[in-house]
């Protein structure tokens, strides 16, 4: 059994992705700052892997432990630019469950995540898979405080190298520090955010 080494979990290692955009696809230029895409992400051990338990407390239980690491995290690779969506993605080994997977990313453990980027009304918008080391994940992306945002919709594709193990869960959250460069398909500007039922 591996020794516990995050609380009571066995984390293998930490990943910080930072990519700056600074042009869209058809090679125009940034309208305004550069977009910076973060995602912080753990190779866990799961401890269900192999088995079935209908209690998953000894994922959900301290997760705000992984919650808070990740925040300060997100906070430091933002660098004192503001951060304006989110989202977040498990990869489960196949020893496990998805349900594995979401276990980590309960309210337990996002709610401390929010508070490290300045608060979020809005939900986060999620997506997982059981797989292989290496496998590509995007992870969705949306206006942390406003959901009807359109130009927050967004997309991170991220990959773990050797990660996750039969035995591992990958959890990984994603940041923006903005809205797609030249984001012009209407809806509720980022400015016009009211902030009061996540939605608008």
């Amino acid at each position: 059994m591996p020794e516990a080494n995050f609380g009571p979990y066995h984390l293998r290692k930490w990943y910080t992705h930072v990519e700056d955009v600074h042009a869209n696809e058809s090679g125009q230029l940034a309208d305004g700052e550069p977009v910076r895409r973060i995602v912080i992400a753990a190779a866990i051990r799961n401890p269900y892997a192999g088995r079935f338990s209908v209690d998953l407390g000894e994922i959900v239980d301290a997760s705000e432990l992984l919650g808070k690491e990740v925040g300060r995290r997100a906070a430091a690779a933002a660098d004192g630019r503001p951060i304006e969506s989110y989202g977040k993605a498990c990869v489960v080994g196949i020893a496990g469950e998805y349900e594995h997977g979401n276990a980590f990313l309960t309210q337990v453990f996002a709610d401390p995540v929010r508070a490290a980027v300045g608060g979020g009304k809005a939900w986060v918008p999620s997506t997982g898979k059981v797989t292989g080391p290496g496998v590509v994940i995007d992870i969705p992306l949306a206006h942390k405080d406003a959901l009807f945002v359109r130009s927050h919709y967004d997309t991170v594709s991220v990959s773990f190298g050797d990660a996750p193990r039969a035995d591992e869960v990958v959890i990984a959250f994603a940041f923006a520090t903005r809205g797609r460069l030249h984001a012009r398909l209407g809806g509720v500007a980022a400015g016009e955010i009211q902030g009061e039922d996540g939605l608008r």
